[in-house]
């Protein structure tokens, strides 16, 4: 899990972990690793990965890694909608950020059960101003935290986009959850 920029803390993970199932994430990073790892020649690559799941017909199960990058970039989506709408939108409470993120990002590909976990999850949300305190570190300022929500955002971005194309390509772009 160090792939976290400094200014994110374990508390903030601590609350992603709620909306986002922080374990979950873990298993489908874990399950892309170990594929890469059993022969890091063939399973090169993401696409070279997602495309020997197509050939073998299961990228659509529960368990493949195809599933778990759709999962894992949904988990970013959301991360990055929020982020900006902290950055953009200074007035608005975290409850709303929180919202408008998930209705926009996962909301679509959520069944019955995973939106009622959601629900329950938008009651821990912690205040717009607490949050922004968990993020910033002692040696930075409100300004300073921007700049680097800002810079975040835009290295993630096209990194979201070029997966979101490759999903495509392989039709897996549309997959609810189990």
């Amino acid at each position: 899990m160090g792939a976290f920029p400094a200014f994110v803390s374990d508390d903030v993970l601590g609350f992603f972990s709620a909306l986002l199932t922080r374990h979950c994430v873990y298993l489908r990073h874990n399950r892309l690793e170990r594929i890469y790892e059993s022969d890091p020649t063939i399973n090169a690559n993401l696409v070279e990965i997602l495309k020997k799941e197509a050939d073998d017909g299961i990228a659509r199960k529960v368990s493949s890694c195809t599933r778990a990058m759709v999962w894992l970039t949904r988990s970013m989506d959301f991360t990055v909608a929020l982020l900006d709408k902290l950055v953009k939108d200074p007035g608005q409470s975290m409850e709303q950020a929180v919202e408008e993120s998930y209705n926009i990002t996962l909301r679509p590909w959520h069944g019955w059960i995973s939106s009622a976990a959601y629900k329950v999850a938008l009651k821990l949300v912690p205040e717009r101003k607490n949050f922004i305190n968990l993020l910033m570190t002692e040696d930075k300022d409100h300004d300073m935290l921007t700049q680097e929500i800002e810079s975040l955002i835009a290295l993630l971005l096209p990194l979201l986009d070029q997966i979101h194309s490759i999903l495509i390509r392989f039709r897996c772009d549309r997959l609810k959850s189990a």
